[in-house]
């Protein structure tokens, strides 16, 4: 029976450093990085009532949508667009250094209009169904449009009536090109000329595809990270979270000896756990706050872990056996562990729902990481303890923790014995 749990208990082991060492990479490779950590451009707009339209609670949200699919078709990497109280929206845009270049290529209204030689607009975006980028017969950049069955009618009607005329596209009442109709165009394509270079027609292309702003947007703030400094927060970030880890570990080994090796073990199996939970189930972007939730949720994790031992040892004082102590103190401890968490958790919880940017990245990490600790101490926790007392390397107090000395005999802990040869 003894040896069966020593190869339990040592499989246990070998298990979940193995696992600790294969997947720690991968997992923290997943998590996004904030542009805190990898340097980029942060924008601040803001929406206001103008002819265009008012700044309600739902055009705003059309405006965060649209901001959205531009940003997204420009092809960066792990970019945020947030809302932040009623009409501001926040966009942080990771390994982006030329904020000026952002702003021009996502902030315009892009309120395409085809106009005849009167000045009156027949069309507007709202009738487009497809724009892409490409080069004409002479190498000069185009931008070719589909336009959807409903606005194939309407230009259909506006050329064949403007035989011989100009008639007029603008984008923001800036007038892209003025060409002369040679015939009606009724197949429902047309292109657009007037970008100097194919990067501009992009450019375009992306702003038609993605639909005009509803409201007008103006520019709050612009602020740049550079990648150094990115690089710096992250490395001191890496040293903080490292240390700290190894500071904890030396620390539950000098104060609880052999329950603070399983208390160790299951810190890894938190670490593995918090990071696929963020980075794989919430797809979070970490940020400096973010890594500071995680932190602070590791200290919930030992103080889980602290509450159980402590109570295993005031089990143990009382005169019962190793294997009773323990499931006592588990059951003594748990629920001080669950209203301790629960009130973080709802704490956590509140500051995601009310809170925005690096606040809510921190009450994420911080709710996620107090769970999985949760988690962790009361399985992973119980269940390499109930091997390792099973093993019965030695039934000594002081090896799992108890202050006095080990050479005091074991017997002074051993269970009594009651009237009717009942055992403690």
């Amino acid at each position: 029976m003894k040896g069966k749990a020593i190869v339990k208990f040592l499989f246990a082991v070998a298990v979940i450093i193995g696992l600790f060492a294969y997947f720690i990479q991968p997992l923290a490779g997943s998590l996004k990085q904030g542009l805190d950590l990898q340097g980029g451009t942060h924008i601040v707009l803001e929406a206001e009532d103008s002819a265009t339209g008012v700044a309600d609670n739902d055009a705003v949200e059309r405006a965060k949508q649209i901001l959205e699919r531009r940003i997204n078709e420009m092809g960066l990497s792990e970019p945020l667009v947030q809302r932040e109280g009623a009409r501001r929206i926040i966009i942080e845009l990771p390994g982006v250094k030329d904020p000026d270049e952002a702003i021009k290529r996502i902030g315009k209204t892009a309120v395409l209009e085809f106009k005849n030689d009167q000045g009156q607009t027949v069309m507007t975006g709202d009738d487009l169904k497809d724009a892409k980028e490409e080069l004409g017969q002479n190498k000069q950049p185009l931008v070719a449009i589909e336009l959807s069955d409903e606005g194939a009618k309407k230009f259909a009607d506006l050329t064949s009536k403007n035989i011989g005329r100009r008639i007029a596209i603008t984008l923001d009442g800036k007038e892209l090109t003025n060409p002369v109709v040679q015939q009606a165009i009724t197949g429902g394509k047309a292109t657009i000329s007037g970008s100097q270079t194919l990067e501009e027609a992009k450019d375009l292309a992306i702003l038609l595809r993605s639909g005009a702003l509803p409201v007008k947007i103006n520019v709050l703030e612009v602020r740049t990270v550079g990648p150094s400094l990115g690089q710096d927060s992250k490395d001191k970030s890496v040293v903080a979270f490292s240390a700290g880890i190894a500071m904890i570990m030396i620390f539950l080994i000098i104060l609880y000896r052999l329950s603070g090796v399983v208390a160790n073990l299951a810190l890894l199996v938190y670490v593995l756990l918090l990071l696929l939970v963020l980075g794989k189930g919430f797809a979070a972007t970490m940020t400096l706050p973010g890594i500071a939730g995680i932190i602070l949720s590791m200290g919930v994790a030992v103080d889980a872990n602290i509450l159980i031992f402590e109570r295993f040892k005031e089990e143990v004082f009382s005169g019962k056996s190793m294997r009773v102590a323990m499931e006592a103190g588990f059951s003594r401890a748990l629920a001080t562990i669950t209203d301790a968490n629960v009130s973080v958790i709802i704490t956590a919880a509140i500051l995601t729902i009310l809170g925005s940017g690096p606040v809510r990245g921190f009450a994420i990490s911080l709710g996620v990481g107090v769970v999985v600790s949760m988690f962790t101490a009361i399985t992973v926790s119980h269940f390499l303890l109930r091997l390792l007392i099973d093993c019965n390397f030695t039934n000594h107090p002081f090896w799992f923790g108890a202050n006095i000395s080990p050479a005091t005999s074991a017997d002074a802990f051993a269970p009594k014995t009651l009237k009717g040869g009942k055992r403690k």
